[in-house]
C-alpha cells in the first residue's frame, strides 16, 4: 500500500492555509497505480451480491464507476442540487462552516438492494453520513462505505456505521 500512498501527492495550503490537501490525480493519472487501486477495492466485494454502487460527487464518480463495473453493479450518482434531470430526494447536512445540500434520484434504489456507497476520501464523515441516511430512507442495504482514502485523525469513520466502513489507504 506504500507504493500507493506515496503516488498521492501532498499541496500546502489548500484549499486554505493550513491545510494540505491529498491530491489523488497524480494516483488516477498512473494507469498501473489506478488499476491497481479499483482491483484492490473491488477484491473486496467480489462474492458479495452488490446490487449498485453509489458514487458521490465529483470524485467519488471516478472510484464508483469503475467499481461497479468490476462487480458487475448498477452505478448510482449523488449529486450537487440541480444537476440530477428527474425527481429526486434530497439531504440538507452541516459541514463545520455552514450546511450543504446532495440529491438522488428517488427511483434510484429499491427497498432490499445491496449497496456500496463509494467515494475518494473519508475525512470529516459528514457528506458521507448524509449520503448513508439518503441511502437507508430509501430502503437500500449498506453493504460498506468504502474510500480510496482516509484521514484518520479527523474521525470521520464514528459518523458512519459502524464495521460498515472500509478504508484502502489511511493516513
Amino acid at each position: 500500500m506504500d507504493e500507493l500512498k506515496n503516488i498521492i501527492r501532498d499541496i500546502p495550503d489548500f484549499p486554505k492555509k493550513g491545510i494540505i490537501f491529498k491530491d489523488i490525480t497524480t494516483l488516477l493519472q498512473d494507469a498501473k497505480s489506478y488499476q491497481k487501486m479499483v482491483d484492490l477495492l473491488s477484491h473486496r466485494y467480489v462474492g458479495q451480491h452488490i446490487d449498485k454502487v453509489v458514487g458521490v460527487e465529483a470524485r467519488g464518480f471516478i472510484i464508483g464507476s469503475a467499481l461497479a463495473y468490476k462487480l458487475g453493479a448498477g452505478i448510482v450518482l449523488v449529486r450537487k442540487p440541480g444537476k440530477l434531470p428527474s425527481e429526486t430526494f434530497s439531504k440538507t447536512y452541516d459541514l463545520e462552516y455552514g450546511t450543504d445540500t446532495l440529491e438522488i434520484h428517488r427511483d434510484s434504489i429499491k427497498p432490499g438492494e445491496r449497496i456500496l456507497i463509494a467515494d475518494d476520501l473519508l475525512a470529516t464523515g459528514g457528506t458521507m453520513s448524509a449520503v448513508v441516511d439518503m441511502v437507508t430512507s430509501m430502503g437500500g442495504e449498506i453493504v460498506e462505505c468504502c474510500f480510496m482514502a482516509e484521514l484518520d485523525f479527523l474521525e470521520g469513520r464514528k459518523k458512519l456505521p459502524e464495521g460498515k466502513v472500509f478504508s484502502l489507504l489511511i493516513f
